[in-house]
């Protein structure tokens, strides 16, 4: 079990570096790995554990995107607008789901990620044949509407999926609001800083009493968890701002996102 927790730790530590310079917050691999490397079942205090990093994963690279200024505030706040309200209702969706939750899972973020690859090969694809993507995103509006309502799909599969939901904001922005690629993914990670302790706290409002028994069982893991996830997050922040452009930048979330997405395609077809 002691080799097992080791490899774990450093899977973590390992997503928050490389999700942190993408603007997502990493629930999409946290989940699994607590569930395959340790056995923890999928269930509301999982899901708490997995949010609780992903929190981590988006103050830690947030906050180093903000002293950068590469975040957008217009967009931050009109996301917030459809996100909280969104992340709210994930949480009633979850005590609706019940027994059913495992399979729900996998089958929606596979949905969530198939949309999300989709609509950024679009967009790179798009901006790939603008000779000044700037001034092409000075003359677009902004889609309000289209904006607040991504966001509040967010918003659901980050409380329904433990995730910080960046696989869709970063779309979303980019699509919605016109922004360029490290703007999206620091906007991203702004909305996920307000969004993912909403989640959080809404979750651990509905555990069982055994749930809170699991997480006292296993705080101080938890706990080392976090600073691993805080490490890996603002060193893989850093990293990103300096060494990669937005194009490769926009190039790891595509790949990152297929990854996810082809390892749920096996679990779906029971190989």
């Amino acid at each position: 079990m002691i080799v097992e927790t080791l490899v774990i730790s450093f899977g973590i530590f390992v997503a928050a570096f490389l999700f942190a310079p993408i603007g997502m917050g990493g629930g999409m691999i946290f989940v699994p790995l607590l569930h395959y490397g340790l056995g923890w079942e999928i269930n509301g205090a999982l899901f708490a554990i997995s949010l609780s990093l992903t929190a981590v994963v988006s103050w830690g690279s947030g906050l180093a995107h903000r002293n950068e200024n590469h975040y957008d505030d217009s967009s931050f706040k009109l996301g917030l607008k459809g996100a909280i309200p969104g992340a709210l209702l994930g949480v009633a969706i979850v005590l609706l789901i019940g027994d059913k939750l495992d399979t729900v899972f996998k089958v929606l973020s596979l949905i969530m990620i198939s949309w999300a690859i989709y609509k950024t090969s679009m967009k790179m694809k798009k901006d790939s044949k603008v000779d000044n993507e700037s001034d092409d995103e000075q003359q677009l509006e902004v889609q309000t509407l289209s904006l607040q309502i991504g966001s509040g799909i967010g918003g659901v599969l980050s409380s329904v999926l433990a995730i910080g939901a960046g696989v869709i904001y970063v779309p979303v922005l980019r699509t919605f609001a016109h922004l360029k690629p490290r703007k999206a993914i620091g906007t991203s990670l702004h909305v996920m800083m307000v969004v993912v302790p909403v989640s959080i706290l809404t979750h651990l409002l509905t555990l069982s009493s055994d749930m809170y028994s699991t997480l006292g069982e296993e705080f101080l893991l938890i706990l080392i968890f976090m600073a691993l996830t805080l490490l890996g997050s603002r060193n893989g922040a850093k990293y990103g701002m300096k060494y990669l452009s937005e194009q490769q930048l926009m190039k790891l979330f595509l790949f990152v996102i297929i990854v996810v997405a082809l390892k749920y395609v096996i679990d779906l077809s029971g190989f």
